[in-house]
């Protein structure tokens, strides 16, 4: 089994603008590539996202593809592998299994791929990306916000930064004490 980190798109890998669907709108964070380079040394990398924008028809499901395809091989020059891209078309109001908070897309990528949840990570810039690591048994997770959180249970292992260029020496030091 590996232990693998699943990371939120819209506000982690790039910067969230709302209904983000082409790559013209694409801005990857600032930092993304250092920091997937050195987690991809211990961890293989999986995007969840919610893209309710395919749902509420503001942006086809080949437009999201084309996106995906698109942010991949821009990783790819960088020699960042993301394993797969796991997403929810769904709207809020569809009350589907696989929209986060709900561990859908995560049970997926375990059955798939044979994924150590208990040594896993889950990187997010929402409550509920929080809330999926907690309804996954993920134990580790990172909010990536400025602004005080509001969630009444977190993951044993919850860690608040307030930007991208903070993870590898969180994870560091809470993996290696460093």
């Amino acid at each position: 089994m590996i232990p693998a980190i699943f990371l939120d798109r819209d506000g982690v890998i790039n910067i969230d603008t709302g209904y983000v669907s082409t790559s013209e709108r694409f801005q990857f964070n600032k930092d993304i590539f250092s920091v997937l380079s050195l987690l991809q040394k211990t961890f293989k990398l999986f995007i969840i996202t919610n893209q309710s924008g395919i749902g509420r028809q503001y942006f086809s499901e080949i437009n999201f593809l084309t996106l995906t395809k698109w942010m991949l091989s821009i990783f790819a020059c960088h020699n960042i592998t993301i394993e797969k891209v796991y997403y929810c078309p769904h709207t809020p109001e569809d009350n589907c299994l696989c929209r986060k908070p709900l561990h859908g897309l995560i049970t997926q990528a375990h059955e798939e791929h044979r994924i150590d949840l208990k040594n896993s990570w889950l990187i997010g810039d929402k409550e509920s990306d929080i809330s999926c690591a907690l309804n996954a048994a993920i134990p580790n997770s990172i909010l990536i916000s400025k602004k005080p959180h509001t969630l009444t249970k977190t993951p044993p292992n919850f860690i608040q930064v307030p930007q991208v260029a903070d993870i590898p020496s969180t994870i560091k030091k809470t993996i290696y004490g460093q």
